[in-house]
């Protein structure tokens, strides 16, 4: 069938149309290819930039890591024995060299010197418990260990608890605490032996020298006479005629033991003699009545206690004539049913120690050091 011819303006419109038709059919047809991803969309004017999107916070740790005990401690920690001080060498360098922490620079103790502190101390346990300390060993919180900024490693320490008295040896194989005002970083068992788990706590802190150690003079001093052995001797009444046995030599096997074996026999022989007179003896055999001494406070070395004030008076006499640089210092002391015979005071337990073996070594005396506040 024949068309009827177009106008020329209309042939040139059907022709575009032609050509577009095949471009758009080129495009449809070409291979595709990936392309960068979504470039960023511009925000309409007024509105914040949009922010990242932020990675969702981990939930808290079970353990905040405050410090303190395990769950269920091990029973019985306050029977644990202190630690035994040893003779241990001290190398140089390590940790004994000169370190510094938070800013704060330490140039620990070199060589065997003592060192006497009083501060607060501090207790650490299962937050470090089972880690290296300074020294390379692990640290055991139920263990009688303790860190000490200054002291030499390793070494024993004497640890005083002023509010009740208790004392405790313990081995001091770590550094710290690092915080002012404090003295000694003290293991779990250490410081409840002490009484101090509570929270820092006064104490007073002496180091035991190898000296100390080798001569036993670190440990508390036995008491003389205290188990007053003598008072019942003293109280007893021989009967009539008879003179009563002098107490046996192994009791007493020192110059000063036999001070005392001659004075028990002179009261018992006078008590002896008064019964055979047939002379009343004194109600509680006192000594006549005399204004009571009252004792300084400070640490004061015990000689001995006696039933009898004369005893005592005696003794002082005899201790004063064997060391005279003690004389002066020597009192007796009406205390709990007994005349006490004490020499002091000392500013400090060391001093006392010092006296202490200085009789020891002179007399054959073991002074107990007792502490009058």
């Amino acid at each position: 069938m024949n068309l009827p011819a177009l106008p020329p303006r209309h042939r040139a419109t059907l022709a575009a149309a032609a050509v577009a038709a095949l471009l758009l059919a080129g495009c449809g047809s070409a291979p595709t290819r990936p392309g960068p991803g979504p470039g960023p969309v511009a925000s309409p004017p007024g509105d914040p930039a949009p922010r990242p999107a932020r990675a969702p916070r981990p939930p808290p740790p079970a353990d905040t890591g405050a410090d303190g005990p395990e769950a269920n401690p091990p029973p019985d920690l306050h029977l644990v024995p202190d630690a035994q001080p040893r003779v241990e060498p001290l190398r140089p360098g390590g940790p004994n060299k000169p370190y510094e922490v938070l800013g704060q620079a330490y140039a620990p103790l070199q060589g065997d010197v003592p060192l006497v502190e009083r501060g607060l101390a501090s207790w650490y346990g299962r937050k470090f418990h089972g880690r290296s300390t300074a020294n390379g060993e692990t640290y055991n919180m139920y263990a009688m260990s303790a860190a000490h900024k200054t002291m030499p490693l390793p070494s024993y320490a004497r640890v005083r608890n002023p509010a009740n008295g208790r004392e405790v040896v313990v081995r001091i194989n770590d550094r710290g605490p690092f915080h002012p005002g404090r003295v000694i970083d003290l293991s779990y068992t250490a410081a409840l032996k002490l009484g101090v788990l509570g929270g820092v706590a006064p104490v007073e802190v002496e180091r035991l020298t190898h000296e100390a150690i080798r001569s036993g003079a670190w440990k508390p001093a036995a008491p003389v006479v205290e188990t007053t052995a003598l008072a019942p001797a003293l109280r007893a009444e021989p009967p009539p005629g008879r003179t009563p046995a002098r107490p046996a030599a192994s009791t007493l096997d020192d110059p000063i033991g036999d001070l005392l074996q001659r004075t028990t026999a002179a009261a018992q022989a006078a008590e002896a003699r008064s019964t055979v007179s047939g002379a009343p003896l004194p109600a509680e055999t006192a000594a006549p009545a005399q204004p009571a001494a009252k004792a300084a406070r400070g640490f004061w070395l015990q000689l001995g206690a006696f039933a009898l004030r004369d005893g005592a008076m005696d003794f002082q006499q005899r201790v004063a004539t064997e060391a005279p640089w003690l004389a002066p210092l020597l009192a007796v002391f009406n205390e709990r049913s007994l005349h006490r015979l004490q020499a002091g005071p000392y500013a400090s337990r060391a001093e006392a120690q010092v006296a202490a073996q200085r009789l020891r070594d002179g007399l054959q005396l073991v002074p107990a050091i007792v502490e009058r506040r």
